[in-house]
């Protein structure tokens, strides 16, 4: 068996299903060829081989490389302002009605270049490389317009490319009302829906469609229209759900088989019931549950009773999670929302893939997949959720290369 690399003793936690505990191989050896994994066990059972390069990791742990399958990366300015504002007790709500949240930011990225912003999103992605994510989720939305939201898809796609990490996009047109077409809000929604989402598709700048569907933001109905052009189009979709009241978002997203619905803090039995039985996964954001200071959380229990899978993101954004850390969310996690360092690797690694439709692709450490890979100086899995800012990645490969 021929093979660019071999990457050899160390200790694996494959994060596939069954078997031990996060998939782990305690003396494990991985060849790769053409990017993509050729052979992964035991190294006792390593077979006949030719390998052009070998990595000896000198008992380190490898994973997948981590997944971020929802963030807001891509945005001019920050709101520091308004967390400031929160501080002094104002709420999220009473900050969006008077003109800040993500309008502010929205003034702020039309201003911008695609260099000023992609110059900043680079410098915040850092933070994701830094702990482990190979891959990451990149919405739109701060644009609301067409010329500012294609800008915004652009820089994603220049991301994927430039930047080391692998990049899936979503189109958020429907995330909040631009301040011009506050009287005439059906307008926008035509243009959002009918203009701009098919001028990206056709630009090849969307892999998924999301919305936010809350009473501050846009209703079912309009979702709905938004998920019925998706379809047309042949684009998957997600969905922001559920997360400052229950507004039956579960329910939607499992109507249209969404490939995640997101927040879920306020989420009723029947929409979790209905997300198990339509196989739509949870992504559930630590990052802005920790920042909205908020007081209900998702509902695990339900989440587990119904077969609901579980992802965990950071949900990186200039408002409501200015997080740039992939293990800090891992840690939040497990500490606010009592998930097992098991279950929350799993929603970083073979759950967030299935999140972005990439469950063929990334997300577990077996052959035929792409050779992504996280090492880590840690004696067991779990320190992945344990500490609290202290680096603890050794290196990651994308494609079975070290960057």
């Amino acid at each position: 068996m021929k093979a660019d690399r071999l990457i050899t003793e160390c200790r694996l936690a494959t994060m596939t299903e069954g078997g031990a505990a996060y998939g782990a191989i305690e003396d494990g050896a991985i060849l790769i060829q053409d990017g993509r994994i050729i052979w992964v066990g035991p190294r006792a059972d390593l077979p006949e081989h030719e390998a052009a390069q070998i990595d000896r990791l000198d008992g380190s742990w490898v994973t997948p490389g981590l997944v971020d399958c929802h963030t807001h990366l891509v945005f001019g300015g920050n709101r520091s302002g308004e967390f400031e504002q929160r501080l002094n007790g104002a709420t999220y709500e009473e900050i969006a009605r008077a003109g800040g949240g993500i309008v502010s930011s929205m003034t702020a990225t039309r201003a911008a270049s695609e260099d000023e912003l992609y110059a900043s999103a680079v410098a915040r992605l850092e933070g994701l490389k830094a702990t482990g994510v190979t891959t990451v989720e990149v919405k739109s939305g701060y644009g609301l317009d067409r010329d500012a939201e294609l800008k915004m898809l652009r820089v994603a796609r220049r991301i994927g490319r430039e930047a080391g990490v692998r990049v899936r996009t979503s189109y958020l047109g429907l995330h909040a009302v631009p301040p011009e077409h506050r009287a005439e809000r059906s307008a926008y929604v035509d243009l959002a829906i009918e203009d701009i989402l098919p001028a990206a598709q056709a630009e090849g700048l969307v892999d998924a469609v999301d919305a936010y569907c809350e009473p501050i933001a846009f209703s079912d109905a309009e979702v709905s229209r938004l998920f019925e052009k998706a379809r047309a189009l042949g684009l998957p979709v997600k969905l922001h759900a559920d997360q400052l009241s229950d507004g039956g978002g579960a329910a939607l997203a499992a109507r249209y088989g969404a490939l995640s619905a997101d927040h879920i803090e306020h989420s009723s039995e029947a929409g979790v019931r209905a997300m198990g039985e339509a196989d739509v996964v949870a992504v559930l954001l630590p990052g802005a549950y920790l920042m909205l200071r908020e007081t209900t959380p998702p509902p695990i229990a339900l989440l587990r009773r119904h077969g609901v899978e579980m992802a965990v993101a950071t949900d990186c954004n200039p408002g409501t999670s200015p997080v740039a850390s992939m293990t800090a969310a891992l840690t939040l996690a497990c500490v606010q929302f009592r998930l097992t360092p098991e279950e929350a690797l799993t929603g970083a690694t073979r759950h967030a893939a299935k999140a972005l439709g990439l469950s063929d692709e990334i997300g577990t450490l077996e052959v035929g997949k792409a050779a992504d890979l996280a090492v880590w100086d840690v004696t067991r899995p779990a320190e992945l959720c344990y500490w609290l800012g202290k680096p603890i990645l050794n290196a990651r490969y994308v494609s079975g290369v070290p960057v």
